[in-house]
């Protein structure tokens, strides 16, 4: 067992606690990292509002570290490389992975129970009302511990060259935007898009769009840093709101009289927001619905059937951004090290574990664009 301090959601509803657990060994197929860095990403929130959630869990989805241990069957490995953590793991061999759209690997287990693979828990704890047979890390990795025991296909091997805090924003937001504007979209040169929601997501399918060659990169965000941001990033233009981003679109595109690409991007989706982002699509374009709402099963996509069919506009849904982890981790971050993609701008700020709270609490106040934990070497 190794001792390990980890941010645990106890409560539907309540507040990341800072708990001693211990943490097993890895077993079969699994590696023990200890981490370096780890997002505040949003898609963390929503799990406290996850009434179907097992709780108590450990936090953490985003993160980076160095392998401590490898378990039996470990190929590819060794102690002491650095690994991005993604909460997409890819076998290589299932269906979708075969089908070149590993994004939709489930050989994972639950994202809202925690667990391996094969069912059981390497989390532990000796507190009241915690289980017996252990707690699961959210999407099967609990990167707010300074340990975690994940499967070796939730790893990928960097270059240690690398800054770890910008591995850590790869695992997912930044892979999540850049890949909705440039795998899901498919973005094409002299496009017109728009991306609603400036935030970890959105601004990287900024910087996604400007890569693939749009003429025309529309951010949208209430917040004014934000909006600074985005164009400092690659967007040509910035607007408060989804109504006047339309504007925006129509007359950069005239032809569609509105975008080429939609990317909604926001933290927590609405019926307003997706309605919106459908009136600011042109004809024959695409709305891509990037982000989560608190309830999975919020029914917040309502359109005019017969305005989708004669304007032949299509709406489809990015998950993790329609990217293989294994191919698009290397990928992304030799952008960065050539100076094509920029992460370091990213980061608001550093908070120490135990500086949790304060950290979702700026991401809420809109005063973070990512905030990053990070780990006492």
């Amino acid at each position: 067992m190794i001792e390990s301090k980890a941010a645990v959601l106890t409560a539907t509803g309540g507040e990341w606690e800072i708990c001693d657990l211990t943490v097993d060994r890895p077993r079969e197929g699994e590696i023990l990292v200890r981490m370096a860095f780890a997002g505040l990403c949003y898609s963390d929130e929503h799990v406290r509002f996850d009434k179907n959630a097992r709780l108590p869990i450990v936090g953490g989805h985003e993160g980076s570290g160095v392998v401590v241990e490898t378990g039996p069957g470990v190929t590819g490995l060794s102690d002491g490389d650095h690994v991005a953590l993604t909460f997409v793991t890819v076998c290589g061999r299932c269906h979708w992975c075969a089908s070149g759209r590993a994004n939709l690997c489930e050989s994972g287990g639950r994202a809202n129970i925690g667990s391996m693979a094969d069912g059981t828990f390497r989390f532990h704890g000796s507190r009241p009302g915690f289980p017996t047979d252990g707690l699961g890390g959210f999407c099967g990795l609990g990167t707010f511990s300074q340990f975690a025991v994940v499967s070796q296909n939730a790893c990928v091997k960097v270059d240690p060259a690398v800054p770890l805090r910008a591995v850590a924003l790869v695992s997912c937001g930044v892979m999540t935007g850049w890949g909705a504007a440039v795998r899901t979209a498919g973005t094409r040169p002299g496009d017109t898009v728009v991306v609603i929601g400036a935030g970890g997501i959105g601004l990287n399918a900024v910087q996604g769009a400007r890569q693939a060659g749009a003429t025309a990169i529309i951010a949208v965000d209430p917040v004014a840093a934000k909006r600074d941001l985005a164009l400092r990033l690659g967007a040509t233009h910035a607007a408060e709101s989804a109504r006047e981003a339309a504007k925006l679109a129509a007359a950069a595109n005239p032809a569609a009289r509105g975008a080429d690409t939609v990317i909604v991007a926001v933290g927590n989706l609405s019926t307003d927001i997706i309605t919106q982002a459908f009136r600011a699509t042109g004809r024959g374009g695409t709305l891509v619905i990037a982000g989560l709402s608190h309830d999975a099963l919020d029914l917040n996509v309502q359109l005019p059937g017969t305005v989708l069919a004669a304007s032949e506009r299509r709406v489809t849904g990015s998950f993790f951004g329609s990217c293989n982890p294994v191919r698009d981790v290397p990928l992304l971050l030799g952008l960065y090290q050539r100076g094509d993609l920029e992460l370091d701008q990213l980061i608001s700020r550093h908070y120490a574990l135990d500086e949790i709270r304060a950290g979702y609490a700026d991401l809420a106040g809109g005063r973070n664009i990512r905030g990053v934990i990070e780990f006492a070497a």
